[in-house]
């Protein structure tokens, strides 16, 4: 079921987070200030005045920046280099991927499901030639590949006959497809064309874009991952995107599961908050049997709020309204997730999620679940992300099963190791 902001392997490496819908401003803090006393007037978090620069900022890091082996704990200087890449770009095309291992001691029906097993969670490739259209007209496109434990919950399994749904291998493993399309720009103005990333909610499919290893139960239950179709991309201002296309159904193929409005819009309302309203409405899949298909509406609201240099907080609310052909309900959710990440520096953060769930056609019954989990994001290196994890979880109805493997309540530590490469 999922999007946004998928960025190209050099900005994964170098953030010191998965999937911040802002850049840090902590690399700032150390590498522009010591380019000011140098006696440059930089303006870009890169130092942005190379020849007075150079000799500090080689490494993307100052002279002061400690042991030069990214072992930036217990203060704020961090050493973890330029991060390495296998294939690099060519005329304009990059390729790249990433493997991501994990463990975790108990299963909760999301994407970690099966406990007790260190387990290959996504082996991924991709290769993509992002558009350009700063001086005119440009055309590009994207394919990924994953194989792993997350595979078969990133095919496009909709109709339950999707081009990439049987390529199962064993009861957890197999692979798909979770984006192929073309792009082609102009100016303020591009589109897409094909299978590609939703751009419901914060959290994605791709793990080098989520701050944690686990996913939130509104992810997972009540978003999409993926649509087929057409979305176009207007950018009026530097603050301002506008989405708005059509698509076949939720998580399908080249194939008819649907007909649904998909589209939004993300604000830039201070240097320190944006805004991201998105939706998807219509026909969302006929998988469950002729004439029952699932339809209605959802909105995903999200907002980022940077409340210092190293403190950011992510608010989401989604709902989730949908009824079969005979008019009775399908899923009616609403979900309330809160995000806050501490960046120490460019090797380390520290994390918090919250999440409450309520939820009817979801689960067995009727009712609330609740979960929180408290992470890190450690990089030794700049092609190495680890993160540990402790997730509590509660059903808080009685009556309610939520797949918890405990019962009502449980508590999982999990670890997962992502090689960028």
């Amino acid at each position: 079921m999922k999007l946004s902001k998928i960025a190209m392997l050099a900005a994964i490496a170098c953030a010191s987070y998965a999937n911040s819908m802002s850049a840090s401003a902590n690399e700032t803090f150390q590498l522009v200030g010591h380019c000011e006393e140098a006696g440059c007037d930089c303006s870009e978090p890169v130092c942005g005045c190379e020849d007075a620069c150079d000799a500090m900022c080689d490494d993307g890091c100052d002279s002061m920046c400690g042991s030069g082996l990214g072992l930036g704990l217990l203060d704020h200087n961090c050493c973890i280099g330029e991060p390495w890449s296998l294939f690099g770009d060519h005329c304009g095309w990059s390729a790249g991927g990433w493997v991501q291992m994990g463990y975790h001691s108990r299963a909760n029906a999301l994407f970690n499901s099966r406990p007790d097993e260190f387990q290959l969670h996504q082996a991924w490739l991709y290769a993509e030639k992002a558009i350009d259209t700063s001086c005119g007209f440009d055309i590009g496109g994207r394919i990924d590949y994953v194989y792993g434990t997350d595979g078969p919950d990133t095919q496009a399994f909709g109709t339950g006959t999707g081009w990439d749904n049987g390529w199962d291998n064993g009861n957890d493993y197999g692979s798909a497809i979770p984006q192929l399309y073309m792009e082609a720009g102009y100016g303020d103005l591009s589109v897409k064309v094909g299978h590609f990333y939703t751009i419901i909610g914060w959290e994605v499919v791709t793990a080098p874009d989520n701050f944690f290893y686990s996913h939130a139960y509104t992810m997972y239950n009540s978003e999409p991952f993926t649509h087929t179709g057409a979305l176009f991309t207007y950018t009026p201002s530097d603050d301002v995107t506008v989405y708005g296309g059509y698509t076949l159904g939720w998580d399908s193929g080249f194939d008819d599961n649907g007909d649904s409005f998909l589209g939004g819009i993300s604000l830039a309302l201070t240097d320190n908050v944006s805004l991201t309203y998105a939706t998807v409405a219509g026909r969302f899949g006929d998988s469950v049997g002729a004439g029952s298909g699932e339809r209605g509406y959802m909105h995903s609201i999200v907002a980022d709020v940077a409340l210092s240099d190293n403190l950011q907080y992510i608010f989401q609310n989604d709902i989730l309204s949908t009824e079969d052909a005979a008019g009775a309900t399908v899923r009616e959710t609403y979900g309330i997730n809160q995000y806050l990440i501490y960046t120490v520096n460019d090797c380390l953060a520290y994390g918090g999620r919250f999440e409450w769930y309520d939820q009817e056609g979801v689960f067995d019954s009727e009712g609330e679940v609740t979960s929180l989990t408290a992470g890190l994001n450690y990089k030794p290196h700049a092609n190495v992300l680890v993160r540990p994890e402790v997730r509590w979880d509660w059903d808080n109805t009685a009556g309610v099963d939520a797949g918890l493997e405990d019962g009502d309540d449980q508590t999982t530590f999990g670890i997962d190791t992502i090689f960028l490469f």
